[in-house]
């Protein structure tokens, strides 16, 4: 259960998290597949995006988002014999702008607005690339911390420790929603914050057995769970 003194701000993560990350990117996949006249498991083919995503990610220099995306994709569509081009990394990265929120996360969103408290996204992503998605969210969003600010993507502390600079807390005035263990949970173990795990059933797992301090399947579950902790 969450505990402690009532936060002052509260972090997202937003694919997956407030935005429908997964169910957007099969969209554009199917959508980069069919023009392509291949008949390739969509799934299989998110699972090994991912692993060159992520691993572009963690590589130095720092590349934006845009650039990690159209590597990631070329590499993955290389790796499944299928030829790819600009056009199709421009359909991922147009998708992902474009991807819609959860249903209930607006109304959640107002509701932790409306009690007071101060709303900040910390996201992998570019700062033009999330803003279509923060467009979406009902101008509940106080600050927005992209990896394009910070030159580091999760699960970096840095950008973390910038998204917290640039929001003026620290640990104990925070807390940190997310849906993605192996990012956010191994930042927020490491870095002592306070966490809660949104885990709508994607398989993905916190590693070594790490218990966030809540978990909910959805995102407005927030409420009560306050409440439960006396900050509502």
């Amino acid at each position: 259960m969450l505990s402690g003194p009532r936060p002052t701000w509260i972090t997202f993560d937003c694919y997956g998290t407030l935005i429908q990350w997964d169910e957007g990117l099969l969209g554009a996949v199917q959508a980069i597949l069919a023009r392509k006249d291949k008949a390739i498991d969509p799934a299989r083919f998110l699972a090994i995006y991912d692993r060159h995503e992520h691993a572009l990610e963690q590589s130095r220099p720092h590349r934006s988002f845009r650039a990690v995306t159209g590597a990631a994709l070329g590499s993955t569509m290389q790796e499944l014999g299928v030829a790819s081009d600009a056009q199709d990394a421009a359909t991922l990265t147009d998708a992902i702008g474009r991807m819609p929120p959860f249903p209930e996360v607006v109304p959640t969103l107002m509701a932790l607005k409306a009690a007071g408290f101060k709303l900040c996204i910390v996201s992998n992503t570019d700062d033009a690339i999330i803003a279509g998605n923060v467009a979406q969210l009902g101008g509940t969003i106080d600050r927005v911390v992209t990896a394009e600010q910070a030159g580091a993507y999760k699960s970096s502390h840095r950008i973390f420790q910038y998204a917290h600079q640039a929001i003026g807390a620290d640990a104990a005035s925070l807390l940190h929603v997310c849906a993605s263990p192996h990012l956010d949970l191994v930042a927020t173990r490491a870095l002592g914050l306070r966490d809660v795990w949104i885990d709508r059933g994607t398989g993905r797992r916190p590693t070594d057995g790490y218990l966030p301090a809540a978990v909910l399947p959805t995102l407005d579950g927030l409420p009560n769970l306050f409440k439960a902790a006396g900050w509502l």
